[in-house]
């Protein structure tokens, strides 16, 4: 789900200014595994990152889907480690801004502790919605789900096994859905 994210310009002005460097990845490539330190927080300028679980017989869940504008793990302000790993499911752009300069902002300027807040108030929202698309028990009823959180529309099929990941199905069950849906349209 590639969200627009509404937060307030303060927030990622905020969140740009604490920024000390910034990091490119290559399609595919790691920026953390579940385990590592947290020692910043990762503002996404282009691309899109992707925070991955494995789970049960090798598969993998996905938890955030960060495109511009978004956030990155953005609980591991609060964590110790990272407990999944993040990867880049295109070529990226990240800033990465020190927690010890975000903590001190937040600190300080109550109206960005505030709009802070609110962000995570809004992830919160979407995290639920994803929760419940995974109780679903059928790939159709996920999918439902699923495209009717993202504008009613799918990915370019190069893409479709990042929302096979996202709604917890292997693969090829999605394509069986796709397949079977359009035998019926």
């Amino acid at each position: 789900m590639i969200m627009i994210m509404i937060m307030s310009e303060s927030l990622i002005e905020a969140l740009w200014n604490a920024s000390e460097r910034e990091r490119t990845l290559a399609a595919g490539s790691v920026l953390f595994r579940a385990g590592d330190r947290v020692r910043s927080l990762y503002f996404v300028v282009t691309g899109e990152m992707r925070l991955v679980r494995s789970i049960v017989h090798g598969l993998q869940l996905t938890l955030q889907r960060a495109g511009p504008g978004a956030i990155l793990a953005e609980a591991s302000l609060f964590a110790g480690t990272y407990r999944c790993d993040a990867v880049a499911a295109e070529a990226s752009v990240l800033r990465a801004a020190p927690l010890r300069r975000i903590e001190a902002t937040l600190a300080t300027e109550p109206r960005l502790a505030r709009a802070w807040t609110n962000h995570l108030a809004q992830e919160v929202q979407r995290a639920r919605a994803h929760a419940e698309t995974l109780s679903l028990r059928t790939v159709a009823e996920r999918l439902d789900a699923w495209t009717a959180l993202n504008e009613g529309a799918l990915p370019p099929k190069g893409r479709w096994r990042y929302v096979a990941a996202e709604i917890g199905v292997t693969p090829e069950a999605f394509y069986r859905e796709i397949a079977r849906r359009r035998q019926l349209a």
